[in-house]
């Protein structure tokens, strides 16, 4: 996959996104320093009344307004009050939609990712989206920044923030294709949705296979029974070759 083609992917629904991001290289520039990873685990959500799980099901907010437009753009929202998670917006015009980035492989900044998060812990360092943003040091704030599109070889060394772009609302978002070629991808429900938006109706959790920095499959409350079953080891499979 190249630029042109994940570029173009930025216009569709985000359950065509959502895979295509699991392998890219994100890199999130602050003024402390960069941290860069390979995504490994994501959910996408969809439109306006559309996908009951999403925070755009009801309509726009001031709140929600970057899922609404335009695409290539950072939605940054608190959960429980203390965790803040990354989405990156996709969709046509007019429609809503955007891809959770709910885990990552630590590529380069880990010493500045652990002083984040208090702890160094492996493989789970950044699993689950709470950690993923406290450890790319993403911040409300953040909210609705672009996101570049950029070969690998462009993105800024961690600890070069000096020498970065010029920083958006306190960051630079830099995302490149997959290096490598990319395994196998589970999809399955999405993990903590209530109701309908939790369960097989909606399986729109990707993540690699067998890749230790995935997160832990929980069901939310009043999920349909059918929606958890099989979620932990990924039901549906999505092949996926590779992106030279």
């Amino acid at each position: 996959m190249d630029i042109t083609t994940l570029d173009a992917l930025f216009a569709g629904h985000a359950t065509e996104l959502a895979p295509a991001l699991l392998g890219c290289r994100l890199t999130v520039v602050t003024a402390d320093g960069a941290v860069a990873v390979r995504l490994t685990e994501v959910e996408a959500y969809g439109d306006q009344g559309e996908d009951p799980g999403a925070h755009s099901f009801r309509g726009p907010t001031a709140r929600n307004a970057s899922l609404f437009g335009p695409p290539r753009r950072t939605y940054v929202y608190l959960n429980y009050g203390i965790h803040r998670c990354l989405n990156l917006a996709c969709g046509p015009e007019g429609t809503a939609g955007g891809v959770l980035l709910r885990a990552g492989e630590v590529l380069g900044g880990r010493e500045l990712a652990a002083r984040r998060r208090g702890r160094e812990t492996g493989a789970k360092l950044l699993a689950g989206p709470g950690r993923l943003g406290q450890g790319l040091g993403i911040t409300l704030p953040m909210d609705a920044t672009p996101v570049r599109l950029a070969p690998a070889r462009q993105h800024p060394e961690p600890g070069e923030a000096a020498a970065s772009p010029d920083l958006d609302d306190g960051a630079a978002f830099l995302l490149s294709p997959p290096a490598d070629a990319v395994g196998e991808v589970h999809s399955g429900p999405r993990v903590g949705v209530s109701g309908v938006g939790g369960g097989a109706a909606f399986p729109w959790r990707f993540r690699l296979v067998d890749e230790p920095s995935v997160s832990a499959y929980r069901p939310g409350r009043n999920v349909p029974a059918e929606g958890a079953v099989g979620a932990a080891r990924g039901d549906d499979v999505v092949t996926r070759g590779s992106p030279a």
